[in-house]
């Protein structure tokens, strides 16, 4: 299998004669360096009232109480705010119950990344 120099920005598909297609998705967006609650804060509503206040939760932990790394402090801070959903901590959840925006250019690119890989 050989793989581009570089990722897709919509999404690499590697496809192999007679071998099953295969797709990476690098998150967040196949650009920027990060992980999947990087991806889950894109689709926070920007008017949502709580996402200021997880993110001043977690400032606010002076760095002797921290019990996570700095460069974690974004994902304690979707946490934080996925604990205040109806089913708390479920980021599956949060989509189905429409807390997550999924019609943003990112998720388009993911889910339109999925059809073309299953599809």
């Amino acid at each position: 299998m050989k793989l581009p120099p570089t990722p897709c920005p919509k999404g690499t598909i590697v496809i192999t004669e007679g071998k099953p297609d295969v797709g990476i998705w690098l998150m967040p967006n196949n650009q920027a360096p990060g992980e999947l609650e990087d991806f889950v804060s894109e689709m926070i509503p920007e008017e949502d009232l709580v996402w200021p206040k997880s993110e001043q939760y977690i400032d606010e932990i002076p760095s002797s109480s921290r019990r996570f790394p700095e460069d974690k402090a974004h994902k304690a801070k979707v946490h934080a705010w996925l604990a205040a959903r109806r089913h708390p901590g479920l980021m599956g959840l949060a989509i189905r119950e429409g807390d997550l925006e999924v019609s943003g250019i990112l998720c388009q690119d993911f889910a339109e990344w999925l059809r073309r890989l299953f599809v």
